[in-house]
């Protein structure tokens, strides 16, 4: 690893990502002219050339600064990249995104949040109350905050860092947090890992990386090997009244959750999270716990909680109206699928439900696709999307087609991404929830607007 601090320019191969894009901002804001590529615009490209930072959607080593120091890339780029095989035959140094947030954080006191499922929100919500806090923090997040629309936060002086760790590719092992939160350990990412214990086996790895003397928060009941280091402590949270931390006495109010935040010290009555969804008081839980143990008061936990607003593409409500509702959200796997769709079932009970997913990867298809359809059946429309690839190649006979037989409800259809316009339009929307992590977010500002003017 070179100095950074005599490193002018900086390139970021795959800059598009949430969290390379995270890790391009924080160079920015040190200093450092940033360059990058990736394969497509988006709106979030568009935001880091705003912002200055000069970026190329072309593969093309002559648009590569030639004063570049340092490369900073993303797993998902292919090793025969001819950027990247340039950087390599031309000696620049190159470090993979976790290896360099793995560094950063080593200079803080890192609250690093895990799991297949939640740790977005959580890492947002966990960022947000020790910002209001007379703590302070820097994030760096896996999503766009709602209140801060970005998906880094900085400080001058907060000694605290809070990470999102991310289980794809091993990479949370590059983290040594003083706090971690592990909030679900699902199968996923089998092609990584192989199989579920593969991946369990992984998880117990990032434990073991956790600072002696450090803290690890775990969701109760969930079943992991521990590889504490000596005098780790070990806390334990839910929505069911066990473990050290918990929420009782839930009501779901106005389409917002009051709970009572039970803690080793006693309890905050009524407590009201900013934002709906079942699932996300668990989230709170963890966040509030973290945020405790660093010392925020319960008055600062309290406003922290009810202003939080959110992150984007986490049930996240575009529309809500008397007769429409559109809500976003990221999901892709089946946990987070059946949790989101419970969540609007819940909210907006007696209503219609359409889901518009995309499916995200052949191999992950392939792994879970009966738990897909379980979770899809939950709905009363489906209109599903063809895979998207990311960076696989297709599996033979793992195809939309293939998931679209395993759902048992009656309305349910096979859309290419650029008839969705025209589908909406024979459909009977009251409530409609567009669901993925591939390209389907391209569609939703289409879709908000589209609505926006059909009714």
């Amino acid at each position: 690893m070179p100095n950074i601090s005599t490193i002018k320019t900086v390139y970021f191969l795959g800059i598009g990502g949430i969290g390379m894009s995270a890790l391009a901002r924080y160079f920015k804001a040190q200093g450092k002219n940033v360059h990058g590529y990736d394969r497509t615009p988006t709106s979030l490209t568009t935001l880091l050339q705003e912002e200055g930072m000069e970026i190329h959607f072309n593969e093309n080593v002559d648009l590569i600064p030639k004063d570049t120091g340092l490369v900073v890339y993303t797993p998902a780029v292919p090793t025969n990249h001819p950027e990247y095989r340039y950087f390599l035959e031309n000696n620049i140094p190159v470090v993979k995104r976790a290896e360099m947030l793995g560094l950063i954080s080593s200079q803080y006191k890192t609250i690093a949040i895990a799991g297949t499922h939640g740790k977005t929100t959580t890492t947002t919500l966990c960022a947000h109350l020790l910002k209001q806090s007379h703590l302070g923090c820097q994030a760096f997040l896996g999503g766009i905050s709602k209140n801060y629309e970005t998906n880094l936060i900085l400080s001058d002086i907060s000694p605290i860092l809070v990470a999102e760790a991310d289980e794809f590719d091993r990479s949370f092992l590059q983290l040594h947090p003083e706090i971690a939160i592990i909030t679900s350990i699902d199968a996923d990412h089998l092609d990584i890992y192989g199989d579920h214990e593969g991946m369990l086996r992984t998880f117990s790895d990032f434990t073991a990386n956790i600072h002696s003397g450090g803290t690890l928060i775990l969701k109760d009941g969930l079943t992991l090997p521990l590889k504490l280091q000596k005098n780790c402590l070990l806390y334990k949270y839910s929505t069911t009244g066990s473990g050290n931390f918990s929420a009782s006495s839930i009501q779901l109010q106005n389409g917002l959750y009051h709970f009572d935040f039970n803690h080793p010290s006693g309890v905050m009555k009524d407590m009201v999270l900013g934002l709906p969804g079942l699932y996300n008081v668990e989230n709170a839980v963890a966040a509030l716990a973290a945020a405790f143990l660093c010392g925020a008061t319960e008055i600062e936990l309290r406003l922290g909680l009810a202003s939080f607003r959110g992150v984007c593409r986490r049930f996240d409500i575009r529309i809500e109206r008397k007769n429409l509702v559109y809500i976003d959200d990221y999901a892709h796997h089946p946990a987070e699928l059946k949790a989101s769709i419970t969540a609007a079932r819940k909210l907006f009970s007696g209503r219609k439900l359409t889901g518009i997913f995309q499916p995200h990867l052949y191999s992950r298809t392939r792994d879970f696709a009966d738990e897909f359809a379980k979770s899809l059946d939950l709905l009363d429309e489906v209109i599903l999307l063809p895979i998207y690839p990311a960076r696989e190649l297709p599996i033979h006979g793992i195809t939309s087609e293939m998931l679209l037989s395993k759902i048992r409800i009656a309305e349910k259809k096979l859309v290419q991404k650029e008839d969705i316009p025209a589908c909406l339009n024979t459909s009977e929307i009251e409530v409609l929830l567009t669901l993925g992590a591939g390209d389907i977010d391209t569609l939703v500002t289409p879709i908000e607007t589209y609505l926006t003017k059909k009714v």
